[in-house]
């Protein structure tokens, strides 16, 4: 099997751990409680589809610090690490996810201090790890002191990037590059430049996408998001929606761009019409069934794939160095 999710407690004996797994990759997931599970589905099913020939430990962890719910923390308990039980494990390399920010300043978050700890810790014990949208910011803020800056809109919408020729991140990847976004929140281009990132990925509309800095590790930040599934930006629409008609924001949505066929934004327009005049929670009940065509089909999963299997492979690279010189 490609990629085995390792249940918590699970414990190698050293010496051992190459005879399951060539390399054993740490995810922390900081979604919020109504994602929390698809996301981390989301990442397993990308890490094994681009596992190709390599054997993938995966081990899924919390941060203690960000709040759950009940049933969250059920889930928790059943299938995640403690990530303090994380770090003390031999990681190749990690994952970190975002998550949406309650304070005004990302330093006041709760889990701030631990997230700054996380980073050190990547940087000096893995080989390179990856920072998801909201945990880019963070990273990057920490690092650099570069703050990101809050977007007039939504970006929301599968976009079109142009590419860095030459990065093996990006082998076998060709232009356009097609992935989606989701956020409120952008960092600048030309800081991130002047502080020594390299942009892999861009657009006029994102910005930044993908980019890089090579500290002790390889530091990889992603904006958008290639683990996305095709239906994950219709959830977070409607999602959107919802909000609005139980009044917890203010404003209607905009569709996410590039994404839906032209029979299917007529309807949502249709939809929106009688949500503004019917503005309760019930009227959520007639959000219309999208055929399978709605879509402008998944042009993102292949490039995404490619570009995990881009990353498993300098990790498996880095680890083989490492034994090289250890023995």
């Amino acid at each position: 099997m490609p990629l085995h999710i390792e249940p918590p407690g699970t414990t190698i004996v050293p010496g051992m751990a190459m005879a399951r797994t060539d390399l054993l990759i740490g995810l922390v997931n900081n979604m919020p409680d109504t994602a929390l599970e698809a996301t981390g589905a989301q990442f397993a099913r990308l890490l094994r589809e681009a596992s190709g020939t390599l054997r993938i430990g995966l081990r899924v962890a919390h941060l203690p610090e960000v709040p759950r719910g009940p049933e969250a923390l059920e889930l928790i308990e059943r299938n995640y690490w403690h990530v303090d039980q994380l770090q003390a494990a031999r990681v190749d390399a990690l994952i970190v996810t975002g998550l949406e920010p309650k304070a005004a300043r990302l330093a006041d978050e709760p889990y701030w201090r631990r997230l700054e700890d996380l980073l050190t810790w990547a940087q000096a014990r893995t080989a390179s790890s990856i920072w998801s949208c909201l945990a880019a910011h963070a990273a990057v803020q920490q690092l650099d002191g570069i703050m990101r800056r809050r977007l007039d809109e939504k970006r929301f919408g599968v976009f079109e990037h142009g590419l860095l020729e030459g990065h093996p991140l990006l082998a076998g990847i060709a232009a356009p590059l097609y992935l989606p976004h989701s956020r409120w929140n952008e960092l600048p281009v030309q800081e991130l430049r002047a502080a020594g990132y390299t942009i892999l990925s861009w657009a006029p509309e994102t910005g930044a996408d993908i980019f890089v800095k090579q500290t002790q590790s390889l530091l990889v930040f992603l904006q958008g998001h290639p683990e996305y599934e095709p239906t994950t930006l219709l959830k977070e629409y409607r999602r959107d929606v919802g909000r609005f008609l139980r009044r917890q924001q203010e404003h209607y949505p905009s569709q996410p761009q590039g994404y839906f066929s032209v029979a299917a934004t007529a309807q949502l327009l249709a939809f929106e019409q009688r949500a503004r005049a019917q503005r309760t929670e019930e009227t959520l009940a007639s959000f219309p069934i999208l055929d399978p065509d709605a879509y402008m089909g998944d042009r993102w999963g292949a490039a995404a794939v490619q570009l995990y299997r881009n990353w498993l492979t300098l990790v498996a690279a880095a680890r083989r160095k490492g034994e090289a010189a250890a023995s």
